[in-house]
């Protein structure tokens, strides 16, 4: 982002004035327009890791809507609207992500954000997005209480501007369960990293599986930035399970699957889609092969849309991979813009029409790249199928797809 340079002390007033006026203008409502064009801006979010560990991801998120946009000023989808980027670097840290929000509460030409990846960073953007009502569509968030409140027995949604493209923890941890003891796997050990979204992950796995009739044996944790597994492996070993259930990101999911294997505790470590990436197999090393993950919705390249929007984005000329979200942020972004389509077609700004984008939002019903794009009355996709992929000749190969019953 470049920034704007300050006018030196000496300018004349009138020199300065023209500048002001070459950049464009602002309305009283704050919605940004480009002089005698008559065109308005409208700003769509993104609220990812654009760096650290994670970036991966996060860079696939910004790409995948950035080219959402495109598409749509293209096809002038908003007569007298502008889509424009507003990327922020949550770092995958709660703190940080909740500071991109108050940033991007703060801009009254933001009508919607795509983000987040994490959880745990979601539950601080959340309720300051919700106070400006500005829509959040979440491409990867899966922990089930973002949208149906902590109390799974009265489920509640805690804010009405929250959706998500991605199917939940409660569909994907058990999901998980249903393949491995289908596949004859009766013991496990879990392990997670302590955070939102692998504590959730690995409660949803551990229920479905017991009541499957399936036994799990040892049951650990992990720190999040740790790097030595030893101690972990040795508690495991002894219980001789039949797989590792993990509920993590790839960061240290590959290094304790390299140092499994290395432990003699040569066994398949199976995870969510936070495990879903090329980088995985990088970390893990050779011995990742028979490596298990889940990812929501079908494999992208297996449809006709999923396959256009592969092309499209190649053709666009991102230096990174669409990666695992790719698909579901291109889909919230499309989703953002359709519910834009009827709120600002009469409206003077984009602030007066944030209720009407929520509500907007939650109507929307589209062939996506993803599957069918519609949400229900928690904020949550329609959508349950899911596919597990399995690491074969240094790659994520699908293994089974299909819709959680």
């Amino acid at each position: 982002m470049q920034q704007r340079s300050m006018i030196r002390l000496g300018v004349p007033l009138a020199v300065a004035a023209l500048a002001l006026s070459a950049c464009g203008s602002r309305t009283d409502s704050g919605a940004a327009s480009t002089a005698g064009s008559g065109t308005k801006t409208v700003k769509i979010g993104v609220i990812a890791p654009l760096s650290g560990n994670l970036s991966a991801l996060g860079l696939g998120i910004k790409n995948s809507v950035d080219l959402a946009i495109k598409q749509a000023n293209e096809s002038n989808a908003v007569p007298g609207w502008k889509f424009e980027l507003l990327p922020l670097d949550d770092e995958a840290k709660a703190e940080v992500g909740k500071n991109a929000a108050t940033k991007i509460s703060s801009d009254d030409a933001v009508i919607g954000v795509v983000g987040t990846l994490n959880s745990s960073v979601a539950q601080q953007t959340q309720p300051v997005l919700d106070a400006a009502k500005i829509a959040q569509v979440s491409p990867a968030n899966t922990n089930p209480t973002l949208t149906q409140g902590a109390d799974a027995a009265a489920k509640k949604r805690p804010y009405a501007n929250y959706f998500r493209t991605c199917t939940t923890d409660a569909v994907q941890g058990p999901f998980a369960a249903q393949y491995l003891l289908g596949q004859g796997i009766k013991k496990v050990a879990t392990i997670h990293d302590k955070k939102t979204y692998g504590q959730g992950l690995v409660d949803a796995f551990t229920v479905e599986f017991k009541k499957g009739g399936g036994e799990v044996v040892a049951a650990e944790t992990i720190g999040e930035n740790d790097k030595d597994f030893s101690t972990v492996i040795s508690k495991i070993k002894p219980s001789a399970p039949g797989a590792i259930y993990y509920g993590g990101e790839y960061p240290q999911a590959g290094p304790l699957s390299q140092q499994m294997k290395a432990q003699g505790l040569s066994i398949p470590l199976m995870g969510g889609d936070g495990i879903f990436d090329p980088k995985y197999i990088e970390l893990a090393g050779a011995t990742a092969t028979g490596d298990l993950a889940t990812s929501v919705g079908a494999p992208t390249e297996s449809t006709e849309a999923g396959k256009k929007f592969l092309d499209q984005y190649k053709a666009a000329g991102f230096a990174e991979p669409a990666a695992a979200y790719g698909g579901y942020a291109y889909d919230a972004a499309k989703a953002i813009i359709e519910g834009a389509k009827s709120s600002l077609k009469d409206a003077k700004d984009v602030k007066s029409a944030r209720a009407a984008t929520l509500a907007a939002i939650g109507k929307v019903s589209f062939d996506g790249v993803t599957g069918k794009v519609a949400f229900d009355e928690f904020g949550d996709t329609t959508s349950k199928i899911l596919t597990v992929y399995k690491v074969d000749a240094g790659k994520w190969a699908p293994s089974k797809t299909d819709t959680f019953k």
